[in-house]
């Protein structure tokens, strides 16, 4: 009972994590801009992402531009690309072998095997987690160095934007959720309730009840 639980709390936990790694991969808010100084009071604000960048006006008017080129992007938003869309669709993966091996699916009958599809779903999903967090960590560096740097002019500061927060509680979805599922099959997990055997009974050849049992 308790083997099922953790892996059902692991599973949804994964696919959560998976699905706002998604969402923080498709958002154009990793960069917005740092309101500070003579700068607090502009017309526009801009935000800019992995696959575009937009201009948000005071009228509420929103114009985006996707990047056209991808040799023209710097090294931090080249890995981000890459490592996030790597991180996705590991999620897909694990997804895939975690519900192969679950127990409320018959795909694999053997139970050894199923403790280790459902073991290499919940490290594929760690490892999605590890993927989705190095870019995350990265660009937050760099802006916050950007931020603190006093040779960039304050007009070009970037602030960290609401999808690097989402990828951050993706990446501990993740690494919790596949960890559990790592621990589901665990001994103490199955051997919560200990099987108690009943005593053996014994009888003699006429049918009678050995006389030991009354000692």
């Amino acid at each position: 009972m308790l083997s099922a639980c953790l892996e059902v709390l692991g599973m949804t936990m994964s696919v959560t994590g998976s699905l706002l790694v998604m969402i923080a991969c498709g958002l154009p808010m990793w960069k917005v801009t740092a309101f500070m100084d003579s700068n607090i009071v502009v017309a526009q604000t801009r935000w800019d992402g992995l696959w575009m960048s937009c201009v948000v006006q005071s009228t509420g008017q929103m114009q985006c531009k996707i990047r056209d080129s991808m040799l023209s992007l710097s090294h931090d938003l080249q890995a981000a690309r890459a490592l996030t869309v790597i991180s996705a669709l590991l999620g897909v993966v694990g997804l895939t072998v975690t519900v192969a091996g679950a127990q409320c699916t018959t795909c694999v009958r053997d139970e050894r095997v199923k403790e280790k599809v459902v073991h290499a779903g919940g490290v594929i999903f760690i490892v999605s987690g590890l993927c989705a967090l190095v870019p995350l960590c990265w660009m937050a560096n760099n802006i916050i160095a950007d931020f603190y740097d006093l040779r960039v002019h304050s007009s070009q500061k970037w602030e960290i934007g609401a999808s690097i927060y989402i990828g951050w509680a993706a990446s501990a979805l993740l690494l919790l959720g596949g960890s559990l599922l790592c621990c589901s099959f665990s001994q103490e997990s199955r051997s919560s309730y200990p099987i108690k055997y009943a005593p053996t009974t014994t009888f003699t050849s006429g049918g009678d009840l050995d006389k030991k049992q009354y000692v």
